[in-house]
């Protein structure tokens, strides 16, 4: 008997990970996450690889789990995943104490944070073209005022 499905929460040409707990405060999460959004999965990969942050290996697993829900739950194409989303929220904060001078003790503060990874089936986006640099001869300001060489000087005084 059971319950009926849930409907489901994203689109179809979506994938979704989630993870909880992350030793991170979430501003710090919110660096990194805020690397990846809107870049293709494969690259996104290749930076939290290079990237010299401690956390970056926690979304870099959140990341990968999110690329292996699109493969293998929803059929969805690996070379055209891109990160569509990646939210950070925060989980709770651990409070501890540390001893201070003269029988005093202070607070000490561990957050923790949720990161959520949504990749989206899209196909490749071609980079913009730069238009050609103009060469110095060309460049003429029509709003600047014109200067008074030396001989337009002479000749007005």
């Amino acid at each position: 008997m059971g319950q009926p499905n849930n409907e489901r929460r994203i689109a179809a040409n979506e994938a979704r990970a989630f993870s909880k707990y992350i030793d991170s405060s979430p501003y710090k999460l919110n660096l990194v996450a805020e690397m990846i959004r809107g870049k293709n999965a494969g690259k996104a990969l290749v930076d939290l690889d290079f990237s010299s942050r401690r956390v970056s290996r926690e979304v870099k697993k959140v990341l990968l789990s999110a690329v292996a829900n699109a493969e293998n739950n929803h059929n969805l194409d690996v070379d055209k995943l891109v990160v569509a989303e990646a939210s950070v929220g925060r989980a709770f904060v651990m409070k501890r104490w540390t001893a201070r001078g003269r029988g005093k003790s202070a607070g000490i503060e561990k957050p923790f944070s949720n990161l959520t990874v949504i990749v989206q089936e899209r196909e490749p986006v071609a980079p913009k073209r730069q238009p050609a640099a103009k060469a110095k001869g060309d460049k003429k300001s029509k709003t600047s005022k014109p200067t008074k060489t030396a001989k337009t000087a002479q000749a007005g005084a």
